[in-house]
Formats: C-alpha cells, sequence, structure tokens
C-alpha cells in the first residue's frame, strides 16, 4: 500500500492526540442559574415639610394672589376650566384608540366626530316621537284655544256673579286678541330683549369654539401637562393609586358618570310620572308627549338651579292651555319629584360618585353661582372633585411644620443621656411613620428625639 507524503503530517498529529495524557484540569459545569429576589416593597414618599415662615408669610399672600387673579381673568379662567373639564373626560377615550395603534393626532379628531356623530344619531332616534308630538300639539293648538276662551268665560262669569270688578275676558275680546295687543305695545321691548338676547349668544358660541379649541391642545399635549404636574407637587411612591392626574382624571369620570345616571333617572322618573297621569286621566297630553317631556327634563337637569324649573315648564304650559285643574296636579307632582331628587337622588349620586359631602356640595354650587352664574354652578361639582383629589394628595405627601414650642426649640437641647427615641409611630397619634419621615403624616408632630421632662 503506498502513502503520499502529504499524509505524514496527518498520522504524527493523530499519535501525539493518542499519546498525550489527559488534561487533568476538571471540566467546570454551568453555574446554576441566579435565583431571582422579591422585588423591594415600595416605601413611601418622604413627605415635604413646609416651614413655618412660608406657612405665616407666603400661603396667605399665595391665597390672595389667586383670588385676585381668578377675579381679573373672570371669562378667561372659566374658558380654561371648562376646557380643561373636557380634556379631561376625553383623555381615557383618547388613550383607549392609543393602546388599539392608532396614533394620538388621528385619536383625538376621531373622538370629537365620533361625540358630534353620536349627537347626530340621539337627535335622529329622538326626531320621531318629537317630531309626531308637535304635530299632534299643533294639531289641537284651535281646540286649546276654544278651551282656554271657554274656561276664562266661565271664570268671568263666576267673578261677575259673585261681585268682584274684575275684567278677565272684554266683550267681543277672546284671550289671543288680548295677548297680541299686548306684544304689540311692548314690540320695543321685544326687539331690545332679542338683541342682548343674540349679543349674548353670539358670545356664548364665541367661548364655545375658544373652549373646543383649547380642550384639543390640552388632549395633544395631556402627558406634558401631566409630568409638569408630577414635578410641581410632591413626589408619590409611584403607584397609580398615588399620581396625582390619575386620581384628577377618575374623579372627573366619577362625576360624569353619576351626572348622567342623575339626569336618567329623573328623566325617566318624569316620563313615567306623566304617562300615568294620561292613563288615569290627570293630564291627557301626558299619554302623546311622555318621552319629549321626560328627555327635555333630563337635558335640564345638566342646568343647576334653573334647570329642574326649566324641564317642568314646556307639560305645565300645555297643561294650562288644555286644562288648568291639570297644570295644579302637575305643579304638585314636579314639587314632590324636586323634594326627592334634592333630599334623595341627588345626594345618595352624588356622594357615591364624588365621595364629597353634601354640606360641600352645595356649598361649591353656591360659589361657583356667584361667580359665574350658571356656567359657573355647572363647572363646581367637577372641580369640587379635583380640588378634593389634590387636597388629599397634599394631605398624604406635605407636611405643614408645627408651631408646638416643644416641636421648635426642644430638639438638641440637653445631654445625650436626656434624650429618648421615639418608637417607630407618632407619639401623639400612634399613627405609622416611614422612615426617614421627620414629621407625622396626620397630625404633623414632630418624630425627632425630645427631652424628657423631669419628673
Amino acid at each position: 500500500m503506498r502513502w503520499k507524503a502529504t499524509n505524514i503530517p496527518r498520522l504524527r498529529r493523530r499519535r501525539a492526540r493518542v499519546a498525550a495524557p489527559p488534561d487533568p484540569t476538571p471540566v467546570s459545569e454551568p453555574d446554576p442559574a441566579p435565583v431571582s429576589e422579591p422585588a423591594p416593597p415600595v416605601l413611601p414618599a418622604p413627605p415635604v415639610v413646609v416651614p413655618r415662615w412660608i406657612q405665616l408669610v407666603l400661603l396667605p399672600l399665595a391665597i390672595l394672589a389667586v383670588w385676585e387673579l381668578a377675579r381679573a381673568i373672570g371669562p378667561v379662567l372659566l374658558i380654561l376650566i371648562f376646557a380643561s373639564m373636557a380634556a379631561l373626560i376625553l383623555n381615557p377615550a383618547v388613550k383607549g384608540l392609543e393602546r388599539r395603534g392608532i396614533p394620538r393626532p388621528l385619536a383625538i379628531p376621531l373622538i370629537y366626530l365620533s361625540g358630534v356623530a353620536g349627537l347626530a344619531l340621539v337627535g335622529i332616534l329622538l326626531s320621531s316621537p318629537v317630531t309626531t308630538s308637535v304635530k299632534h300639539f299643533q294639531a289641537d293648538i284651535p281646540s286649546i284655544t276654544r278651551q282656554a276662551n271657554r274656561d276664562l268665560g266661565n271664570l268671568q262669569t263666576f267673578l261677575n256673579h259673585h261681585g268682584f270688578k274684575v275684567q278677565i275676558k272684554k266683550q267681543g275680546h277672546t284671550a289671543l286678541d288680548t295677548l297680541e295687543k299686548g306684544i304689540l305695545k311692548r314690540s320695543g321691548d321685544i326687539v331690545s330683549f332679542s338683541s342682548d338676547l343674540l349679543q349674548k349668544l353670539a358670545e356664548i358660541s364665541f367661548a364655545l369654539v375658544l373652549s373646543l379649541v383649547l380642550s384639543i391642545y390640552f388632549l395633544v399635549y395631556s402627558e406634558s401637562i401631566g409630568n409638569l404636574v408630577r414635578r410641581v407637587m410632591p413626589p408619590g411612591d409611584g403607584t397609580r393609586e398615588d399620581d396625582l392626574p390619575y386620581r384628577i382624571q377618575r374623579a372627573v369620570l366619577g362625576y360624569v358618570r353619576g351626572q348622567l345616571l342623575f339626569s336618567v333617572l329623573m328623566g325617566t322618573s318624569v316620563a313615567v310620572s306623566l304617562w300615568i297621569f294620561g292613563v288615569v286621566g290627570l293630564f291627557p297630553d301626558g299619554r302623546q308627549y311622555p318621552l319629549f317631556f321626560g328627555g327635555f327634563y333630563g337635558l335640564m337637569e345638566f342646568v343647576p338651579y334653573v334647570g329642574p324649573f326649566l324641564g317642568a315648564l314646556p307639560p305645565v304650559i300645555v297643561a294650562l292651555l288644555a286644562q288648568p285643574i291639570s297644570a295644579v296636579w302637575l305643579i304638585i307632582l314636579f314639587a314632590v319629584l324636586q323634594q326627592l331628587e334634592g333630599h334623595i337622588v341627588a345626594p345618595q349620586v352624588f356622594r357615591i360618585s364624588l365621595r364629597i359631602n353634601p354640606i360641600l356640595i352645595i356649598v361649591a354650587l353656591l360659589i361657583g353661582d356667584e361667580l359665574y352664574g350658571i356656567a359657573g354652578a355647572l363647572l363646581a361639582l367637577p372641580v369640587s372633585a379635583v380640588l378634593r383629589e389634590t387636597v388629599l394628595y397634599l394631605r398624604r405627601h406635605l407636611v405643614l411644620e408645627p408651631w408646638t414650642a416643644a416641636a421648635a426649640g426642644a430638639i438638641g437641647v440637653g445631654s445625650a443621656a436626656d434624650l429618648e427615641v421615639l418608637p417607630d409611630g407618632c407619639p401623639d397619634c400612634a399613627a405609622p411613620a416611614g422612615p426617614g419621615d421627620a414629621f407625622c403624616r396626620s397630625c404633623g408632630a414632630s418624630l425627632e428625639p425630645r427631652v424628657r421632662t423631669p419628673g
């Protein structure tokens, strides 16, 4: 067998591997996978202590400055508040579209267009019963007018028979003729009122458009605004439940849910009550227009103070024109509903949704009405919900330095033997204290070592 010269180096390398002793170095086994340690518990952030000189000087000045600024910018502040509330209400829907892969600049106009489409759909669904109700009412106007004139004639006969010198219906003049003459005499006042009304409507429309534009910008820069609030406010513990922007948004959504539930309950109650009145004959027109009257009353519940009164006007006016005795029954009905609304329904609904004492709710409505009228009363409850969450957050993360003499001057006095180390909790209220806390989060008492009192 013939070997080629090129095979000789290969044979030498093979013999060297066979003759070489085994490597005494043991083969190192792979290190076991490291055991993951549990994450450390989330510790509460240390509170921010406000010194006494800031409390004494800057806080009153800050309150006065904010009050004067609110009075100076008046309508501008109202527009800003309205736009911010609208942005807080719509922001969860925008974030929901973002989670589904839709970019935020596209999600914002989609939400607004969806809102407009929803309102249009509601209008289409209600247009049929409302149109039917209006047609029935137009057809009944002649009979309602004749019945009203007959009732006026009967009342005039009753007054003349009993000696009352009151002219309600003159000879040859109907109630509509008298009303027409009164309107013609006061045509100048009507023109002036119409002009003022148009001017006010133009101002309201401009404010609404401006609020809409501002709310869009608030939504575009919502992340930046939230980060700014987090930087300005004392730091939280990092959890979502301790995040102030999230808590504020949740509070506003709670108000919206409560208001919607309240309006639906009251509108349904009015519709059912008027239908029952129509069935039993106390208000015959209640069987024909229950959806219209109930829906209008529910919408008016969004307007504080005057909303319930405005919502009750259409059925009462119809009853006055048809059968005045029916108007009396309706006034009694709405008075009972108002008592139930003010003492049972509203306090319970808003107490649960806003978690605010009913007394504070009434005070907030009065302050809002005093500052900005109906618009201020409309925004009073959501603003109160935002203020409540802010106060609770500051109460948890902000501690005012106490004004007691022991906390002000006792620290550091005496020898080391005279000082005692406080336990983990507050010695005054026994509230738990976090690591590094210098003052109690509940009562503001000092947690530093104190001088023992002799005896």
